[in-house]
């Protein structure tokens, strides 16, 4: 029974291994860690094959290694994809959740100036019906700020404080302002 004991017990170390292995392996994707944990991949590829040799007489750890083994060729088959696709130089790493936080905070501090988004899109729109050949006056600064606020008051009553972007549309007969929610 000792030898089952060990037996499961190294089988357990393998494991944890393992999964100390896709720690390393995901930090380094990520940017945290500088180089791949190569030798570590190394010294569990041979352990495994070790236990390939070895005639496991017990069922149950027979299968438990079969398990951790095929799991394994994953993760490697895994790990090769994507150190392939960093070579090729088409892998982006998963930064976007550590810039999301900064972004979100200097999105909160810089303000929407309501007044130069009027501004810019009633010249925007000024000279978009001169393009399509509208004539007459388009509407001034003033209700173009006033449609601004209502618009961002019902966009806002329906999605809640989502960030809308504003724009001119030219795809009719006459130019509009376009409202779009931000992604």
């Amino acid at each position: 029974m000792d030898e089952r004991r060990q037996l499961a017990q190294q089988l357990d170390d393998i494991q944890q291994q393992i999964k100390e292995l896709e720690i390393h392996y995901e930090q380094y994707f990520a940017g945290i860690e500088k180089r791949e944990p190569y030798q570590e991949r190394k010294n569990l590829a041979r352990t495994i094959r070790h236990f390939t040799n070895r005639h496991i007489v017990w069922t149950d750890l027979k299968f438990r290694y079969q398990g951790i083994a095929s799991r394994f060729m994953s993760y490697s088959q895994y790990w090769d994809r994507i150190l392939r696709l960093i070579d090729e130089g088409k892998y982006h790493r998963h930064t976007t959740r550590l810039n999301t936080t900064t972004q979100s905070q200097s999105k909160k501090t810089k303000p929407i100036d309501p007044k130069a988004e009027a501004t810019r899109l009633q010249q925007e729109l000024s000279l978009a019906r001169e393009n399509c050949g509208v004539t007459g006056t388009g509407p001034s600064t003033e209700k173009v700020a006033s449609f601004l606020a209502t618009q961002r008051e019902k966009i806002r009553s329906r999605y809640g404080d989502k960030p809308v972007e504003f724009s001119i549309d030219t795809s009719g007969e006459k130019p509009r302002i376009k409202v779009s929610l931000k992604k």
